[in-house]
């Protein structure tokens, strides 16, 4: 039975990984996160607070738990403040990686780390592993910067690159656009939406799903792991009333231009999924699939 340890393990990803272990025997879980464990369910796995931009801390809970795999969760994600906070964000998508790559390194431990489509400025989208990485934005160039040192590192690493994380948990710590999108649009509220942005939206359950792939088969190197409808960010919001039956024309059309957004966005992403459907398995739900199941977790905690 193998031992995993999750970084980040109160984020969105970090909870659908807990559910994951609790569900698949095969693996023992050490889930850390800062502060008190969200997950509802606290029994079946263990819960450490871990400071991830905390050497001293990093090394004190994998050498007491000694695990066989860490999965990487834990960053900043939010593209705007990346760019406002650069310092933070190099600490914690970049420096926190070195931290684990160093006890990864001296405890022949795998590292499965999260990635992104924003290293590619989405000139040529969709991406094969192979694609030429030119982030538009400082938060991809830590994403990109931390894949470099992984690359170099000589671990037994592999990075799994993936594209807007959609999901709902018990502790929701922020919404996301489905959710975003159909609560406006059940008031009756006209929402913006931009028309010149593409992307395959992933269903935190499959990014789960491919993470405990990864340590089972013992994936190294690059790859792709969203969802596998590519579609507009327009698109997207559409397929949402479509699916509620809610009104399209409350749907307005707007150029990205028009945001005034800190961090540049890539045009057009997405990504070409055959080698980790080929060589891990991975198997993604369709878009609607993946807001039935969502609807289904829903249900439970209203």
């Amino acid at each position: 039975m193998k031992k995993i340890l999750v970084t980040g393990s109160n984020g969105l990803l970090g909870q659908k990984l807990t559910d994951a272990v609790l569900k698949n025997k095969q693996f023992e879980l050490i889930a850390t996160g800062k502060g008190t464990n969200r997950h509802p369910v606290k029994e079946g796995y263990i819960y450490e607070e871990m400071d991830i931009i905390d050497k001293e801390s990093i090394a004190f809970i994998v050498n007491k738990h000694q695990p066989d795999a860490i999965i990487n969760t834990a960053a900043m994600t939010n593209v705007d403040t990346c760019e406002t906070q650069r310092e933070e964000c190099w600490l914690l998508n970049v420096t926190a990686v070195e931290y684990l790559i160093d006890i990864c390194r001296e405890n022949s431990i795998q590292l499965i780390h999260l990635s992104t489509d924003f290293i590619f400025d989405g000139e040529d989208g969709p991406y094969t592993e192979e694609g030429q990485p030119n982030p538009l934005s400082y938060y991809g160039e830590s994403k990109l910067a931390a894949e470099q040192l992984l690359e170099k590192s000589g671990i037994h690493y592999a990075i799994l690159r993936t594209i807007i994380v959609y999901g709902i948990v018990n502790d929701m710590s922020r919404s996301n656009i489905i959710l975003w999108a159909k609560g406006a649009l059940e008031k009756g509220n006209p929402i913006n939406v931009v028309n010149d942005q593409w992307r395959m939206p992933t269903l935190a359950e499959d990014l789960a799903d491919i993470c405990l792939l990864a340590v089972e088969k013992e994936a190294q190197g690059v790859y792709n792991a969203s969802g596998k409808d590519l579609m507009s960010i327009i698109e997207l919001v559409e397929r949402v009333a479509d699916y509620y039956g809610l009104d399209k024309s409350l749907i307005k059309p707007i150029s990205s231009t028009t945001l005034n957004q800190a961090a540049k966005r890539p045009k057009r992403t997405g990504f070409i999924l055959d080698k980790s459907i080929r060589e891990l398995g991975y198997n993604p739900h369709s878009f609607e699939e993946g807001i039935r199941i969502m609807e289904k977790q829903l249900a439970v905690l209203q």
